[in-house]
Formats: structure tokens, sequence, C-alpha cells
């Protein structure tokens, strides 16, 4: 039984989640809700039992010192509750961990446990792939549920996807059998400069969630960052002149593709979103903790907190390395320009492989995670 004395009542939540590993191509997802739970400082009210769903020899634990007192950071998934300001507070339950290395049902049924008690009215799933898509363009971002209802209503598209998925795909279909709305956006992150961090491909993923959930996301450095970013693949791409006909092909694909789709409706949502942060709408500024414990910065330990070694290490920021000569398209680069859910999420690495595609030191999630015990 999951007990939350300590957490208040909260208004309208919404969970938020993001899991690094497969679903995770350039650190985009899990960048996304990192950003969130540093802008409107999160209070981390518990963690699951990293012995349950980890395997410490493919996701190892690390040693920090803490004014010189050692300390071991264990890969564990946290929670943690933000109470967004402004005409219509509303509050945000962020989930954000490593994708888990085993009992995959029972995890999900932990994290909807959380969902339950905290009444969550919806969870948005946030995921990165690796596709054929050009840097130079807007990042494809799909949004897609299992829930034909919510499609028709939240202008969303009814996943067809099939093959091999993540415990993203898992935890929406948990969701959707348990009775709670859940939607899985998706950015495309071009294959040919999949290294993190990718802040291009991290902003899109807020703006979709702006329109999704009718809340201003602060967004600090990130378009600083998002500019930065293109301007140093740029230059990378300009020192290879296969990679620069590579990327121009991928920019010839990508507007033929979109061509017939210049509607107003893309327009109209960038419109609307420059109107909101214009007039200061929902969302402009953080209110007080919906957590009433723990420090602000999501280390402290809170009483409902079961791993409390202190927060893992995030990605950190840097030049793009360069890009690889374009070869054939493998399993982590068919996906067209512009994916939808047809070509899945999975289109990115293959199980067992890192976001940039490269072989990892597990098996990967090729058996659903489900072969333990539950």
């Amino acid at each position: 039984m999951i007990e939350l004395e300590g957490v208040p009542e909260l208004i309208d939540p919404v969970m938020v989640a993001a899991f690094e590993g497969w679903n995770d191509a350039g650190d985009a997802a899990s960048t996304a809700v990192g950003h969130l739970d540093r802008e409107w400082k999160g209070e981390v009210f518990a963690a699951l039992d990293a012995e349950d769903y980890y395997d410490f020899q493919v996701n190892r634990p690390t040693v920090w010192l803490d004014g010189g007192a050692r300390k071991i950071v264990w890969p564990t998934t946290r929670l943690s509750v933000v109470r967004v300001g402004g005409e219509k507070p509303r509050d945000l339950v962020l989930v954000r961990g490593i994708e888990p290395s085993m009992r995959w049902r029972s995890f999900c049924n932990e994290i909807l446990g959380f969902a339950h008690e905290l009444g969550v009215e919806m969870v948005v799933i946030l995921g990165a792939l690796l596709g054929d898509t050009p840097h130079t363009r807007p990042v494809p971002v799909s949004g897609v549920t299992s829930d034909a209802d919510l499609a028709r209503t939240m202008d969303l598209e009814e996943t067809r996807y099939e093959g091999p998925t993540g415990i993203v795909g898992i935890l929406q279909e948990a969701c959707t059998h348990a009775g709670v709305p859940a939607v899985s956006l998706w950015a495309a992150v071009p294959h040919y400069v999949s290294q993190p961090p990718n802040p291009k491909a991290t902003l899109a993923l807020l703006n979709r969630l702006e329109d999704l959930i009718g809340l201003r996301i602060p967004l600090g450095e990130l378009a600083e960052d998002a500019r930065a970013w293109q301007l140093g693949v740029d230059q990378l791409a300009a020192e290879d002149s296969e990679v620069a006909e590579y990327v121009q092909s991928l920019e010839e694909a990508r507007d033929t593709a979109e061509l017939p789709e210049a509607s107003g409706e893309a327009i109209a949502r960038e419109f609307e979103r420059y109107l909101r942060r214009r007039d200061g709408g929902p969302g402009q500024a953080p209110g007080g903790h919906a957590t009433e414990t723990g420090s602000g910065t999501g280390e402290g330990p809170g009483p409902y907190l079961r791993d409390t070694s202190g927060p893992g290490p995030g990605p950190g920021r840097g030049k793009p390395p360069r890009a690889p000569r374009p070869g054939p398209p493998g399993p982590e680069s068919s996906a067209g320009p512009g994916p939808g859910p047809e070509s899945g999420p999975d289109k990115g690495p293959e199980p067992g492989a890192g976001p940039d595609g490269k072989p990892g030191p597990d098996s990967g999630p090729a058996d659903d995670g489900d072969s333990s015990d539950d």
C-alpha cells in the first residue's frame, strides 16, 4: 500500500515521465523532465527500490564525495511534485529514471499506484527516437495514444505500431488497461548526430507538452542552446562533403513530404504559443511547492524517499561530436522524414544499444523485461 501522508492534495495533476536508455535518443526526453524539475524546483517525495528493477552490472552505481564522505548513487526512478502557479494553478508529478532491467509489469504497477493515490488525471510519457530527419528543420514530434477517444478529442494519432518496444510503450499500455488516459510524445533525433545532448529535440518536446497540457513552461537557455547546437552541427557537416550532401537530400525529402501539409494548423499553434508567452498565460511563474518537506533541490531525503543516495549524473553540455559519414540505413535510421507512429519509436537503436545505436553492455528489452517473476 502506497502512503503519501506528506504530500498535500494536488490540483488537476498530470504525470510527466521520461526514462533514460533505449527510449531516449540524444537524452532529449530525460533532459526535458529534468528541465521541468529544475525550473519549477521539484521536491522528490519517493524513489523506487533499485534492487527490484535494475541490474547493477548493466546500470552500475556510482560513488561520489560529499564533504569528504563517500556516498553511493544507485540507479533508480524518482518521483517529484511541482505546483505551477498562475490564474489556474495545477500540479505536475514528474517521473524521471532509467529504463528498468527487469520486472517491467511490477515497475509499471508501482508507477500507476502513485498515480492513483495522487489523483493523476493524465500520464504523458516523453521519448526520443533516431530517424531520417535533417538537423536544419524543425524537430518532428509525434503525439500518440492507444485511446481512440483521447486521440479524437486531443488531436492525437492512435498508435498502430507493431514491433519491439521499450518501457515507454509498456507504461502507456499499462495506463490504458488501468483506465488512465495516457499520451506519448516522441521527438525524432537525426541519426547522423545522435550523441547527447540535443537541446533542439528537448525544446521541441517541451513546446509540444505546453500545447498538450495548456501550461507555459519557462525555457531558460534552451532556445539559445538549441541555436548553438544547430550551428555546431552545421559547421561539422560543412567539413564533410558527403555529410553535407546527405543532409541536403534529407532536407529535400522533408520539404517535399510537408509541402501538401502547408495548412495553417502548425502556424496557428506557434501563434497561440507566442500569445501565451506575451500575455503571461497559465504557468507564467512557479508558485509554492506541492510538497511540505524536502530541500527543494531534489537531493534531500523526504519522509517517503526510500532511496536517497542523491541525484544521478545528468547529461552534460558540449559541442556535438563529429557527424559520421552516412552509410546504408540500419534499424536505427529507417524512419522516414517526419516519422509518425507507424514508423514507431522503436526505429531507434536496437535493443541493447544506447541512443547512439552502439552496442551497450546489456541485452536490452528484447524479452519485454517480463521474464522474471512479478
